[in-house]
């Protein structure tokens, strides 16, 4: 994650790959600020690092949100939450998955299509097709602008294309090329799993997502959660680039490392 020295309303920064997930959606409401962290797929130690890249600390958080229990997304974020006293949202599936029971934290829970507001921040939950016990993808909005999020599905659903239409920016999952994945080394019970309909999404489905949810209001595309060994940056830029008429260049890839900037929605 980096940062900039001025935000408008609403910005995302998010740090995304195939090892650990985690995103910073902001919105202001006059001199009111308020950040939710989407997944923390990191020890808490790398998070608060990856963090203070951003020009955050913990305490400027207002909120954790987790999508599923599986450990490139759910991470540190009961630690996080519990060493900084921060409300944590999940569905009720992914809080058994993890055993929240025993964290001490009292959760918040989501369900889909119910929204979750966190000041000026308005999350919308909707389900995907993964394989985890209750997986949940958001809708973010500060009333005039929204950013899809969809990092984890297999397949895709009227009700998921439905929550991305219309947003000014959308962050997507481009796991895996479907040529690299079946030519890899992965034993086949695992190439079946990330490509079955309860997988990860590849660079075409992706590519198909963006082709049905492209605007002339869609200012940014981000490519995400892309495998290091089964996808590459430019397969995913070209993939989306063309759904969407776009030049490659346009297309955003946060990178494992380093995240991407801060991108203004406004």
């Amino acid at each position: 994650m980096t940062s900039t020295p001025a935000r408008g309303d609403t910005v995302l920064s998010s740090l995304s790959g195939s090892g650990g997930n985690a995103t910073v959606v902001e919105a202001r409401d006059g001199r009111q600020v308020h950040r939710v962290v989407i997944d923390c797929g990191f020890s808490l130690r790398e998070f608060e690092t990856r963090l203070a890249r951003a020009g955050l600390q913990p305490s400027e958080l207002d909120a954790v949100f987790v999508t599923h229990e599986h450990g490139d997304h759910v991470g540190c974020a009961l630690g996080l939450a519990r060493r900084h006293g921060l409300p944590l949202w999940t569905s009720r599936g992914t809080w058994r998955a993890i055993g929240g029971g025993e964290s001490g934290i009292e959760p918040n829970f989501a369900r889909d299509g119910e929204p979750v507001a966190i000041g000026a921040l308005r999350l919308l939950p909707y389900t995907v097709p993964h394989d985890a016990a209750e997986p949940l993808q958001l809708r973010c909005s500060d009333g005039a602008t929204s950013l899809g999020v969809l990092t984890d599905a297999g397949s895709i659903t009227a009700h998921l294309l439905a929550q991305l239409r219309g947003c000014a920016a959308l962050l997507l999952e481009c796991n895996h090329d479907a040529r690299m994945l079946a030519g890899s080394r992965y034993p086949a019970s695992l190439k079946a799993r990330i490509a079955g309909p309860h997988g990860h999404l590849s660079n075409d489905l992706a590519a198909q997502i963006l082709a049905e949810c492209a605007h002339g209001g869609l200012r940014h595309v981000v490519a995400a959660h892309l495998s290091e060994q089964n996808n590459t940056p430019d397969l995913a830029r070209a993939a989306l680039a063309a759904a969407c008429g776009a030049a490659a260049s346009d297309i955003l890839v946060a990178d494992p490392a380093e995240g991407i900037a801060w991108l203004d929605l406004a």
